[in-house]
């Protein structure tokens, strides 16, 4: 997660973006937003994705996804080569997807967490 949130931060900077604009932008207070980049907080799979439109670059680039196969086919290529990357694009998704899934289950995780010591001050 410190990975994505140094992207984040990095990216931030390289388009001259301050706290105040991403805070602005994000609907949230600049103090919030400064505890979501180092961390303090938790960064919700929706919030991931705004700050990428903001940012104005792909989910993947932050977190550190990398496409590396171009699709290139002419007539000539045999129907075994698209298959092969065909697959290939597939696992690149399927990585995508499973780092969200990650960041799902962890706001899950705190989420129950955040129940039972309600429910613990409820009793």
């Amino acid at each position: 997660m410190e990975h994505v949130l140094e992207k984040i931060k990095l990216t931030r900077k390289e388009r001259g973006y301050s706290h105040e604009f991403m805070a602005h932008e994000l609907n949230i207070s600049q103090v919030a937003y400064s505890k979501l980049e180092k961390n303090n907080t938790k960064l919700t799979v929706e919030r991931l994705f705004k700050i990428a439109e903001i940012l104005d670059v792909e989910i993947g680039e932050l977190l550190d996804i990398r496409h590396t196969n171009q699709f290139n086919q002419t007539n000539k290529e045999s129907a075994t080569a698209y298959l092969q990357q065909t697959a290939n694009f597939y696992q690149e998704n399927k990585e995508q997807n499973q780092k969200i899934i990650q960041l799902y289950e962890a706001r899950l995780q705190d989420k129950e967490k955040i129940i039972n010591r309600l429910e613990g001050l409820i009793n």
